[in-house]
């Protein structure tokens, strides 16, 4: 089946979710481990000429992996590409099974929250797959079970969490709880503090 018959035949669906993991060869292929006869360039240029005419919801994943794709210069490529595909929601996610190789292992809380924050900057939809994400939005009842909810999907700041904690009738001393028990994690990007589930 030629490639055009592949897009021909995906033009029907009502959505489609890319991976897209990295915009350098060599990451790429120590990443995803493709045959030899496939090529990223061409990849790629499939996926943009897609989503060109492609009616439906386009989604893209990224899987960051420490030391690896987590670089800022190689985050930015790839919500640049995420940007000229005009995707409908991008999800960053991170190794959450035994991965075949002992030496991958997630990034940091601190470079996910900046893919976040370069993703967004670029008007990127963005979630996070870093964890079961529960319940995420609604009140539970549980305060500290709704933010390890919400935190796995994307970081809070800090004010978000005050107005949240305000709505819940509940109080910072929820958070401080989850950040000792090394629940919860805080960061600061561009001078704001944000909080993400640990992981």
């Amino acid at each position: 089946m030629k490639e055009r018959d592949v897009r021909e035949d995906l033009y029907g669906a009502d959505w489609i979710s890319v991976k897209i993991d990295a915009m350098s060869y060599e990451i790429w292929r120590r990443i995803n481990k493709p045959h030899k006869v496939f090529k990223l360039y061409k990849i790629l240029e499939g996926i943009l000429e897609f989503s060109k005419n492609f009616r439906g919801e386009l989604n893209t994943e990224s899987m960051l992996i420490r030391n690896l794709n987590d670089s800022e210069e190689e985050i930015e490529k790839i919500a640049n590409m995420i940007t000229k595909i005009g995707s409908t929601k991008s999800y960053i996610s991170i190794p959450t099974r035994p991965p075949t190789e002992a030496w991958v292992k997630p990034p940091g809380e601190e470079m996910i929250n900046k893919a976040y924050q370069i993703f967004s900057k670029n008007f990127i939809d963005t979630e996070y797959l870093i964890g079961y994400e529960g319940n995420a939005f609604a009140f539970t009842g549980n305060v500290e079970k709704d933010l390890l909810g919400i935190t796995a999907v994307h970081p809070m700041r800090k004010d978000g969490v005050e107005q949240y904690l305000s709505k819940a009738g509940s109080n910072w001393e929820a958070v401080e709880k989850l950040v000792k028990n090394n629940k919860l994690k805080e960061v600061r990007y561009r001078d704001k503090t944000f909080y993400l589930r640990k992981i």
